[in-house]
């Protein structure tokens, strides 16, 4: 791809309408997704070609072309022929170097058929019915524990104390990894999507005394990671910026093999067909997906329905007055409030859409959070209705990489929420403390949500 555009072809991809450099800037987002700016911007053209301008460290690239309607962003994620997820990858930035593509090539994110399907097909077989319906059954379970430990308490930080502990469990029993360990998970997955925001980037919740030898092995590896001549330590999108991770992963992969269980992750490394198993190459760029994007997007995501109710007091009171109103609520939170903004293709041959010429190389950002309030598809689109249908949201994706963890997803937002919504009464955002939005132009989510509710009559004493 090309670094730099000429000036001349720059200013024949650029209108005179509204400035979308906003788009790609992370600050934008601490104050929320700027949904006023995209519909300003959708009004002028279905498409925008937005700079990446040097940036918070990041060496300036050569933009993007920003697609922000319902029917085009379909268009672009069912067709890898034209628009790929393997040429540059599936994020804004460009990878550093050439080598950093070749590895962020081998993850099933950043493939496209045939190589995506092989890897798709015995992973959806992975998923058998009984290994479902066993993940199935504690996911209730652990949502009524989760809530349990705070309700007395009249107060809790929902994004931390609450959401963030459900997809770790479920994510530690697809993949085989002991509980003990699952605040690796929380780790790792934090220093990749928020490796731009000081909480996220230095994540080490992990005790190492707490867990398994694979855990302490992979966090002897962790230390030995070392700040390049900047001070800063290396992209976590590479190998070398998330050794541990995958150290770990080579490890749970040989004893997984050797000691199989009924996890998915088992049934996985034992799996195959005419084209062969998984080999532990990439089971281990597998782990990446699992435990970075099975676990941000719902912990993002539980939070975010849950500040979207509480910004609407009639849709929440509605809500409580009929439970069965709950899976229409579900997915108009991942309509309204969805865990990801966007998502990258790369155009491998000149196309038209959306009235502009693509040229092949181009980098081609298809915005979930503009798709889901297009309003060539939902009537009032910035107006929170539980009772909103059809509700043809693009939080899942579309074509061949639509979320394999969709029906997870739901499945655990609906546990939550039927346990949090009437155990908590008055359900409140906390007055004292104020949300806290993740530093990030790719996941749209709370670090903190403080909220607070009543306490039962006679249950005051068990929460001092």
């Amino acid at each position: 791809m090309d670094a730099v555009r000429s000036d001349t072809e720059l200013a024949s991809r650029c209108d005179a309408g509204p400035d979308p450099s906003p788009l790609f800037d992370p600050r934008t987002y601490l104050d929320g997704v700027p949904h006023d700016l995209i519909a300003e911007l959708r009004a002028h053209a279905a498409i925008h070609w937005v700079p990446e301008p040097e940036l918070m460290g990041w060496e300036a690239g050569p933009g993007f072309w920003a697609v922000l309607t319902h029917e085009l962003m379909n268009r672009v994620l069912r067709d890898p022929g034209t628009f790929s997820s393997h040429l540059g990858g599936t994020q804004i930035r460009d990878p550093q170097t050439a080598a950093m593509l070749e590895f962020v090539q081998r993850m099933m994110l950043n493939q496209d058929p045939p190589q995506h399907t092989r890897l798709r097909r015995l992973l959806m077989r992975s998923f058998t019915p009984s290994a479902v319906a066993e993940l199935e059954a504690t996911i209730s379970a652990r949502a009524e524990r989760l809530v349990s430990a705070v309700v007395d308490r009249g107060g809790a930080d929902f994004a931390k104390e609450v959401s963030a502990e459900l997809p770790l469990l479920t994510l530690a029993d697809i993949m085989g990894v002991p509980s003990v360990d699952r605040m690796l998970l929380f780790d790792w997955s934090n220093r990749v999507i928020g490796y731009q925001d000081a909480e996220y980037a230095v994540s080490d919740a992990f005790d190492p005394a707490t867990g398994t030898e694979m855990a302490r092995r992979a966090c002897e590896v962790r230390a030995q990671i070392r700040p390049g001549p900047d001070g800063r330590l290396p992209d976590p999108r590479s190998r070398e910026g998330l050794a541990d991770m995958y150290a770990y992963a080579h490890d749970l992969a040989t004893y997984k093999r050797a000691n199989p269980g009924s996890d998915v992750v088992s049934i996985l490394l034992a799996a195959d067909d005419a084209e062969g198993g998984i080999t532990n190459e990439e089971f281990e760029t597998m782990f990446f997906l699992f435990a970075v994007a099975g676990n941000e997007t719902l912990r993002n995501g539980i939070p975010g329905g849950l500040w979207a109710l509480l910004q609407h007091p009639e849709q929440l009171d509605k809500l409580l007055a009929d439970p069965e109103l709950l899976p229409g609520a579900i997915e108009e939170m991942l309509r309204f409030m969805p865990p990801v903004v966007h998502f990258r293709r790369t155009a491998s041959r000149d196309a038209e859409l959306g009235g502009r010429s693509v040229r092949a190389g181009d980098k081609v950002v298809v915005f979930h959070v503009a798709a889901n309030r297009d309003p060539a598809v939902f009537a009032e689109p910035d107006r929170f209705d539980i009772g909103r249908s059809p509700n043809d949201h693009l939080t899942f994706g579309a074509g061949p990489h639509f979320c394999l963890g969709a029906h997870l997803a739901r499945r655990q937002m609906s546990a939550i929420f039927t346990e949090s919504l009437w155990r908590m009464p008055n359900l409140r955002l906390d007055p004292a403390r104020s949300p806290e939005r993740l530093l990030s132009n790719f996941q749209h989510g709370f670090k903190h949500l403080p909220v607070q509710w009543d306490v039962p009559a006679g249950r005051e004493a068990a929460s001092l």
